[in-house]
């Protein structure tokens, strides 16, 4: 059997993406599917041994901190119910508390829910029956509601954690309690669980905190914690539901960005670079079938404007060409709009078509070096998201005023802008980058100077955004500056 399910789901993807997209997106986006399989075919996700959870337990049995796991039921199958609450009964780390509400409709459900709790001889599971089902939203706020945990987690009902999830998480929430920096909303990387070849498969290994990336795309999703008095203040909104644990993700950072500061307060945000939650894949699941669920992708557009609005942002915002990724168009531009930004830019292409600068972490590493224009990054797409970088070369950027001092300090030019057109879908837009038509610099030298910039621009307290949408081909960055209108596209 195998990969089967899985198979047939990527048959069903790739028919809907031809029909949504055509023959030449949905060829590179099938041809790139096929490469990221092969690589993942040798993740292999491994529990932690009896040893190391004896230690975690030792370690963290003096740990104040309690989490609530809460987990809105419904209709669920009594093996996932049975395989999800074992997953927490198996925490090494203790102080918890499940918290299950049961919107199920029928009486037999409402029993083998209340059954398996009473099985589990645990009283720090805890269930309530719902009068009626509310949606996803409104379900999980009366689980919320009777937390009394420090932090709440939320758990599918059909999904399952790692045994050592919450040590984790205890041990993220300790650390930043020790400097006097408590956490306000903690992460973790996932994978799938394969239910037909009982198998682990498809690891999200994600980014710290990343602004621009979560104005794209909900990459933070599972596993996923929120303060307590934070969480219960803000609450799900059923407007949202679909998506609203991204619009809960973006309410958060919302908080944490005070109107007079630059940036959000990203220290309040922890990402674990651990698989902690495994995601069930199965014909009904969102993780197997993103067709099963539609309405969610246009719940998140939504969530993703209500932000925008809120920060007063004069933006619209769209659906990219895959399902639950967005795009923000700012009026005019990204610099007038957003005071945090300082410098944006775009990506660079060798005369093979494929990208080998443009985005730099901020160690120096060129992000998506060697990868082909057409290709998105696999399956977070990441490739061709707007994204926040250490650095952006400096051969396709564009400074706000307040930091071109600087721009002229490091390259020694005064700054100014070259123009061109760039078609975005069947429009065009302008497209403007600082003209280094001046400067004559090996590979090294560009990185070095990029480096340099993008090192100012954080000290300043600004961003470096990468827009790979703005594409500078091979022509324009050799020509000595003098590039034709469709040198950019």
């Amino acid at each position: 059997m195998g990969n089967r399910i899985l198979r047939l789901d990527n048959a069903r993807k790739t028919i809907n993406y031809l029909k949504k997209n055509g023959v030449s997106h949905t060829f590179y986006a099938a041809v790139e599917r096929m490469q990221e399989e092969r690589r993942m075919r040798a993740y292999c996700y491994q529990a932690p041994a009896a040893e190391e959870l004896a230690r975690q337990r030792q370690e963290t049995g003096a740990y104040p901190y309690l989490f609530s796991i809460v987990v809105p039921a419904f209709e669920t199958r009594e093996t996932h119910l049975r395989e999800m609450i074992d997953s927490v009964l198996a925490q090494s780390y203790e102080r918890w508390e499940l918290i299950i509400v049961d919107a199920g409709k029928s009486d037999g459900v409402e029993s083998t829910v209340r059954r398996i709790i009473q099985e589990s001889g645990d009283d720090r599971i805890h269930y309530s029956r719902l009068s009626e089902n509310r949606g996803i939203a409104e379900n999980t706020n009366a689980g919320i509601a009777q937390a009394s945990g420090d932090y709440i987690a939320l758990l599918d009902h059909d999904d399952f954690i790692t045994p050592d999830a919450l040590y984790y998480m205890a041990d993220a929430v300790h650390r930043s309690r020790q400097v006097d920096c408590p956490l306000s909303l903690l992460y973790s990387d996932e994978d799938k669980y394969d239910e037909s070849a009982k198998t682990f498969v498809n690891p999200h290994i994600k980014q710290g905190f990343n602004l621009d990336l979560i104005l794209s795309n909900n990459y933070i999703c599972h596993f996923l914690a929120v303060e307590a008095r934070l969480m219960k203040r803000l609450q799900l909104r059923s407007a949202y539901d679909g998506a609203q644990d991204y619009d809960l993700v973006l309410r958060v950072v919302d908080t944490l960005w005070p109107k007079d500061s630059l940036t959000p307060a990203a220290n309040r945000i922890c990402h674990i670079s651990r698989v902690l939650y495994h995601w069930r894949s199965h014909p009904d699941s969102t993780a197997l079938n993103t067709g099963s669920k539609t309405y969610a992708y246009e719940a998140g557009r939504r969530a993703l404007a209500d932000f925008c609005e809120r920060r007063g942002f004069s933006a619209q915002v769209s659906h990219s060409l895959h399902l639950g990724f967005y795009q923000i168009s700012y009026e005019p531009d990204i610099l007038s709009v957003r005071a945090d930004v300082g410098v944006v830019g775009g990506r660079l292409l060798n005369q093979k078509g494929q990208i080998f600068a443009g985005a730099y972490d901020e160690q120096g590493h060129r992000l998506f070096s060697g990868l082909p224009a057409r290709f998105t990054g696999g399956s977070t797409h990441r490739a061709v998201l707007v994204q926040d970088c250490g650095a952006v070369d400096i051969r396709c950027v564009q400074v706000r005023g307040e930091l071109r001092p600087l721009f002229c300090r490091i390259t020694g030019l005064a700054y100014r802008e070259r123009r061109f057109y760039s078609k975005c879908g069947r429009e065009k837009r302008e497209i403007r980058i600082a003209d280094v038509s001046g400067l004559n610099c090996d590979e090294a030298g560009w990185q070095k100077m990029s480096m340099a910039f993008g090192e100012a621009v954080r000290g300043a307290g600004y961003l470096s955004v990468w827009d790979p949408t703005v594409t500078c081909e091979h022509s324009v960055w050799t020509d000595g500056g003098t590039g034709t209108e469709g040198g950019l596209r």
